[in-house]
């Protein structure tokens, strides 16, 4: 296992440390815009991106590439949000994607406000949709930015550590430990199980919310 993972990180280290870290910005940018999120693997390109890590200079650049490629696409979404949202829902990709998807953004939104933003970050599909919807509420750009920035940061700054601190395990030990390559799987596999245990419990804790709300309110969920 050492030899073929250590051919893999080894090439990941050999592709230009620029060309990574633009690759790894471009990457967030179309993860965050419209819809592309729902296809693009950011977290994945993130990731394997952040493995080729060598020092620290390079760690601070591709976390800067993906803060501000995440931002920009988020950005884009915004803008797409507030002058073309409501065709957008109505186009086939939209549509495709489905219209409880759409309701439950909005509802989200109108219901959280700026603490929907921050969480939909972490949160599957929501982290796709949100920017567009905010984009479509009322919901000015600034206030927009001030809740999108540290989910940004926060979520750029776990994936591009745990890459690095993953790789960088692995090539100290490889040449001490045969199950070097186990310990960067570990780790790597933990990881994604925090990440998939965190989104469940934010799920479950904005539902437990909502019915709240909708109790106080005297609402009936579904109307």
């Amino acid at each position: 296992m050492n030899d073929i993972l250590g051919w893999i990180l080894d090439t990941v280290r050999s592709v230009d440390p620029v060309l990574r870290t633009i690759i790894a910005g471009v990457g967030m940018l179309l993860e965050t815009s419209i819809l592309v999120g729902l296809i693009v693997p950011g977290d994945t390109i993130v990731l394997v991106s952040a493995t080729g890590i060598a020092d620290g200079a390079q760690y601070l650049a591709l976390l800067i590439s993906v803060i501000v490629g995440s931002l920009t696409g988020e950005s884009i979404g915004f803008a797409l949000g507030r002058f073309f949202g409501p065709r957008i829902q109505a186009s086939r990709l939209g549509q495709r994607l489905g219209e409880h998807n759409w309701v439950r953004a909005k509802t989200y939104l109108d219901r959280r406000g700026g603490i929907a933003v921050f969480v939909s970050r972490f949160l599957p599909v929501l982290h796709a949709l949100t920017p567009l919807t905010v984009g479509m509420s009322s919901m000015r750009y600034r206030k927009f930015l001030a809740w999108t920035v540290p989910a940004c940061v926060l979520w750029a700054t776990a994936y591009v550590s745990v890459g690095w601190f993953a790789a960088d395990s692995y090539r100290q030990l490889s040449n001490q430990l045969h199950s070097a390559g186990y310990l960067f799987a570990g780790i790597i596999g933990a990881f994604f199980v925090i990440v998939v245990l965190a989104k469940k419990a934010i799920t479950r804790a904005e539902a437990r919310h909502m019915r709240r709300e909708q109790h106080h309110t005297g609402e009936v969920p579904g109307h």
